[in-house]
């Protein structure tokens, strides 16, 4: 039976989680003012590298006392600068609930070799955050990104007597952090705001700043996990004089994102741009009984990074009816790069942070319909 097509078809097909759709209205030119180039230790680059952290701050709203840097290799390389230059001056509870999370653990046990418990949730699932011993350090992703699960409610004690250390990758600029409960905070450039890949953002609270100033680990740290010298932070990272030399042209990319966001009204308007196109998958979901989001529990899903399992019976073999939808999806120009992530179920993620638009969402859901149909006859 031939299957017809729907009629209408989004107006961008990138539902990528990583690296992300860029902002609505970003064209080519939206570069023409990188300083190519020049050194970034020119004033025209300090000056640009200082409105991204400022930019941050303001959209963000990070308390004015935390310390904000650009640093290498993406959020990948800012939670390893945390973990290798912060953690070991007491026990550490490393938490995970997908592959990232996972990632991390195995880096504190295997390669640091830390005393540390684990607690881990299978994907769908999430730890009870509440019951977690925050006088120990604390690790943790808030938005699982390959799992489609977030952290809910107000589990962080405010008199803790160790740090948090959030992956805060797919979370940031798209739901609520509690700046006062997070110690150091990292994410990157490509996810919410669509930003060039490479590039990462560490934000130290004053308690981490003061860790890095009276604890020295007992490995070597590489020169760009380095944040101190001589026993006191190098201030320089925190205002533009990053550890090594960044991309101005991704720099400039990422001031666009950042006034695009103050433009439409700042973190509020991203959130409800998220929720919003999250919702509409949602609701897709819960009227038909072949499709379902991976989260178990309603309250931790995520807006972002918005994972599907496939629940028809009559699939056999579901990492290859998954990768089959999206094969046919990507074929008609409809939405890319939407399988799940390697390591988890099989299924489709659907990147659904602020950049994307919602009527986009609105014009592929019915082609998923389409392809399900299409598949399932085939």
């Amino acid at each position: 039976m031939t299957i017809q097509q729907p009629a209408t078809r989004p107006a961008n097909p990138r539902f990528s989680s990583g690296p992300c759709a860029k902002p609505p209205t970003w064209t080519l030119d939206a570069l023409k003012d990188a300083p190519l180039g020049r050194s970034h230790r020119a004033a025209v680059g300090k000056d640009k590298l200082k409105a991204a952290i400022e930019g941050t701050r303001d959209v963000l709203g990070i308390p004015a006392n935390y310390k904000i840097g650009i640093v290498p290799a993406s959020d990948t390389g800012a939670m390893e600068m945390a973990m290798w230059s912060l953690l070991g001056e007491r026990p550490v509870q490393m938490v995970a609930w997908e592959s990232f999370g996972a990632g991390w653990v195995s880096d504190v046990v295997k390669q640091l070799k830390i005393e540390a418990s684990e607690h881990v949730a299978d994907y769908g699932h999430i730890i009870d955050m509440t019951t977690l011993d925050y006088d120990q350090d604390v690790v943790f992703t808030w938005n699982g990104t390959t799992s489609g699960v977030r952290v809910s409610g107000d589990p962080i004690p405010a008199n803790r007597a160790g740090l948090t250390i959030c992956d805060a990758t797919s979370a940031a600029f798209a739901q609520d952090l509690p700046w006062e409960k997070l110690d150091v905070t990292t994410f990157s450039w490509q996810k919410v705001m669509g930003g060039e890949a490479a590039h990462g953002m560490i934000v130290l609270s004053p308690r981490a700043v003061e860790r890095l100033e009276s604890y020295t680990p007992a490995w070597p740290l590489p020169k760009i996990f380095r944040m101190t010298k001589g026993g006191k932070l190098i201030d320089g990272i925190f205002t533009g004089a990053t550890i090594n030399t960044p991309s101005m042209l991704c720099v400039e990319d990422y001031l666009f994102a950042l006034n695009w966001a103050k433009s439409i009204g700042g973190l509020d308007t991203l959130r409800m741009r998220a929720d919003a196109n999250a919702n509409a998958i949602w609701n897709f979901c819960a009227t038909r009984d072949w499709i379902d989001n991976l989260a178990v529990d309603m309250a931790t899903r995520s807006n972002t990074s918005v994972c599907l399992k496939f629940t028809d019976p009559r699939i056999t073999d579901g990492a290859a009816f998954a990768k089959a939808i999206a094969k046919r999806l990507e074929a008609e120009g409809i939405a890319l790069d939407i399988g799940a992530y390697r390591d988890a179920p099989a299924g489709l993620r659907i990147w659904c942070g602020a950049t994307i638009e919602t009527s986009d969402i609105e014009a592929m859901l019915p082609w998923l319909d389409w392809a399900f149909q299409a598949e399932i006859n085939a």
